[in-house]
């Protein structure tokens, strides 16, 4: 009685045996496979259909069944469509293609990434500049601790500079991680401008009783278009409170 082994020597080295559903031997073919200028072997049964080509070519080419295209003799073909039926034999050779859908999500995804790198690299920048205007407002929060008085034009130009990084800020498109460095580094800005705000009112009287000083409060909203002033301060108040109202961005 013959084997399975015994069936399976019957074919070339190209063909191998398989067990049909009947119990028979059933051929696997090899299909040469061309994906751009790589070339792929794969083997399968003769009566495969080409739906089973692409399962085959997903873990090869990384594309899923849906993102491919199979063409043989120049005809696209369905994935229920047989490869015996359709005149595919042992060394045929099988182009596939990646549908549109595929290339222009892949495309898309691309585009993000560059974004999102492009938006790392701007925050890293503004990061940068505010480090060294960070340094700046320590020197001075230094100086008016020892009770040396700074000059008013410095608390103007840091101020400036300061807002012009949130400026900055505001201008970059960012989603994700870098959204939240974004809003981190506006946050640090803020913190800075409200210190510089406290600093100004030590450096213009510092000797004032503390208990009297003036006190300063800066509330950031939502920083989309620009900044806004509120209320002066009261002369009449003996602890004059000074509110600015900033819009805060996300």
């Amino acid at each position: 009685m013959n084997t399975a082994a015994d069936s399976a020597s019957k074919f070339s080295p190209e063909v191998r045996a398989t067990e049909s559903d009947g119990g028979g031997p059933r051929p696997t073919i090899k299909l040469n496979v061309w994906y751009g200028s790589s070339h792929h072997e794969v083997h399968l049964p003769a009566q495969s259909t080409f739906g089973d080509v692409k399962t085959l070519l997903v873990n090869i080419t990384g594309l899923e069944p849906e993102q491919q295209r199979l063409f043989f003799r120049g005809i696209e073909k369905g994935d229920n469509q047989h490869l015996h039926l359709e005149g595919v034999k042992d060394k045929s050779k099988i182009f596939l293609l990646e549908g549109t859908a595929s290339k222009e999500r892949k495309a898309e995804e691309t585009r993000k990434q560059n974004e999102m790198s492009r938006a790392f690299d701007a925050i890293a920048d503004v990061r940068a500049e505010v480090d060294k205007l960070s340094n700046r407002v320590t020197a001075i929060e230094v100086a008016v601790n020892a009770g040396n008085k700074a000059s008013g034009k410095e608390f103007l130009v840091l101020t400036e500079l300061l807002m012009s990084q949130l400026l900055k800020l505001d201008s970059i498109d960012a989603e994700g991680e870098a959204k939240l460095q974004r809003k981190a580094e506006v946050r640090r800005v803020q913190t800075l401008v409200d210190k510089l705000d406290s600093l100004k009112v030590r450096n213009s009287n510092p000797f004032i009783d503390s208990s009297n000083a003036v006190r300063v409060t800066t509330q950031w909203e939502t920083f989309d278009s620009g900044m806004e002033s509120s209320d002066a301060p009261s002369d009449n108040s003996p602890s004059t409170i000074v509110s600015r109202d900033w819009e805060r961005f996300d």
